[in-house]
């Protein structure tokens, strides 16, 4: 099992940039994919960015360009750079890790599906203000 410690968020300007951090209790390279998450207030969850074990990345349309997800395995840390900030980007961020491949049931968009991980950290705070 796998015990994920998110931290990094705060409170900035929008336009500004936060560093999240993701430190796993086991080996990330033997994680099949890690990835981060958002939930605002009265929203569902949205997946925001995926990394592969082959450090291949995938991220949500609203933050391509301005996030960058990452991973260090020597370290057994994931990061979410988050770069030009929006107050739409104001919500909880959550790193999680999936050891198993993803349900068939989920369909084409399985890779920033929640359903698709089993670890999930305790959440880091990132509010961005106009």
């Amino acid at each position: 099992a796998q015990v994920l410690v998110d931290s990094g968020g705060g409170s900035v300007q929008a336009g500004g940039s936060l560093r999240l951090s993701c430190v796993a209790s086991g080996y990330t390279s033997t994680m099949y994919r890690m990835g981060w998450f958002r939930q605002a207030p009265g929203k569902e969850r949205e997946g925001v960015a995926v990394i592969y074990r082959n450090s291949g990345t995938e991220y949500a349309v609203s933050v391509k360009g301005r996030f960058t997800i990452s991973q260090d395995n020597a370290k057994n840390t994931v990061y979410l750079q988050m770069n030009s900030l929006e107050p739409e980007d104001t919500a909880m961020y959550y790193c999680a890790a999936a050891d198993r491949p993803p349900p068939p049931s989920l369909g084409r968009n399985w890779p920033l599906h929640e359903q698709s991980y089993n670890y999930w950290g305790q959440g880091t705070q990132v509010t961005v203000s106009s």
